[in-house]
Formats: structure tokens, sequence, C-alpha cells
């Protein structure tokens, strides 16, 4: 898998750098910032695209929001290009932006994540496979944020637990177990959910939750807050 990373921090991108190498995975750029970024994609071959893109929320000059503005600029002109954007703490409007584009796979990971190596590969591979991946304390937020709305009340506690560990990527395999439910209850609760929200199953359980938050989030009032790092 080839991969770019666009991260400030030296330590975190070369710790990245070698784990990606360990785990048999190409990263074809790291860049300390986002200036380089565009000018890479449009002149990469199809042997040096990227299959995956992490970005760091916060990049210099700022340390605001240069890497989301970019992350959300690859979107817009690469769709299919797979992202994993990784954050020190939840900013809920940048993953809001993120998910509302509705468009190509997603990762939203705090960075703490990365120090589970294993999980943070199976994530990325998952990611880059067409997957979406969305950090539990970000789903946590973002539900609780639009629990006051009537389809979202609608949801029984267990439904709730189902939704959130799909949303965070899970299989109904890994729910059922996490639940101590069986895979044909997952199964229904899934279907139920979706009833609820008012969209339809598709077979695809990511693209459904992820269109399913999007959906809540953009509900809303939108906030002009930002959480600070």
């Amino acid at each position: 898998m080839r991969v770019l990373i666009c991260e400030d921090s030296v330590l975190l991108r070369e710790g990245l750098v070698r784990l990606l190498a360990h785990s048999g995975h190409e990263v074809v750029a790291d860049l300390p910032d986002t200036s380089g970024l565009m000018d890479f994609l449009a002149q990469a071959d199809e042997d040096a695209f990227p299959q995956i893109a992490i970005l760091d929320v916060r990049l210099p000059p700022t340390y605001t929001d240069e890497g989301i503005r970019a992350a959300l600029e690859v979107r817009r002109n690469y769709p299919q290009l797979p992202l994993l954007v990784l954050s020190q703490y939840v900013e809920e409007r940048y993953a809001s932006e993120l998910i509302s584009m509705q468009s190509g796979s997603l990762g939203y990971l705090l960075k703490d994540r990365v120090a589970d190596v294993t999980e943070f590969i199976a994530s990325l591979e998952q990611i880059a496979s067409g997957g979406t991946v969305l950090d539990q304390e970000v789903v946590a937020q973002l539900l609780t944020r639009r629990n006051h709305d009537d389809r979202m009340q609608r949801l029984t506690d267990r439904e709730r637990n189902v939704l959130t560990a799909l949303a965070e990527g899970k299989s109904n395999q890994a729910i059922a177990a996490l639940l101590f439910l069986s895979e044909a209850s997952v199964e229904k609760y899934i279907t139920s959910i979706f009833q609820k929200l008012g969209l339809e199953a598709d077979g695809t359980g990511n693209r459904r939750v992820l269109a399913a938050l999007a959906h809540i989030e953009t509900l809303g009032t939108p906030r002009t807050d930002r959480t600070k790092q």
C-alpha cells in the first residue's frame, strides 16, 4: 500500500514512516506541511500516487486548520483517495465537515490510537480498502451533539451502541462479540436503526453509518466554536 504522510512532528512522522515500512507498506511522500501536497498529487504518476493519505488536523504555519483545509481540498479534487485524519483532541466541526462530504473512504482518529500499532495498521488498511473508521470519541460526541434530534430519540440504548460500534468500523461479527449478541440480532438492530433514521439499508455498513452521521449532523444549527488543542 502506498501512503502519503503530512505531519509536522518529526518524531511522529518518522515513526509513522518506520512503522509503515516495517508493516510492508511504502511511504511515497512524508511532508512537514501542506505547501507541497497538491503539487505532489498533481505530478505523481500512477505508480507513485498514494493509495491513502494521512494528514494532521493542525499544521504550520498557524497550527489552526491547515491540515483539515488541505484534507477538504484533497477530497474535492481527488474524491476517491482514502483519507486518514489524525488529531490531538476531538474536533467536532472538522470531523463533521469531512463526514458531510460523503465521498471516498475516511478515517478520523485521535493520535493516541497510533500507539496501538496492530489496531492502527488494521484501521489504515481498512480505510484504504474502502472502509470508514471513526474514533469512538468522535462518534460519541457527534451522536451526543445531535441527541436532541427526534429521529435519534427513537433509537433504543442498544441501537445507539450498535450504531456507535458500526461507525467505529466494526464488523457485524465484532459487534456481536462486543455486545454479547448473535449476528442475526445485530443485523436486525442495524435494519431498525436505519429505518428510524430514514435511511435505506444498502448493504455497506460503513457507508450507511457515514451517511447517517452526516445526515444527523446537518440537521442542527452549525456551531462556529472550535475545540482548541
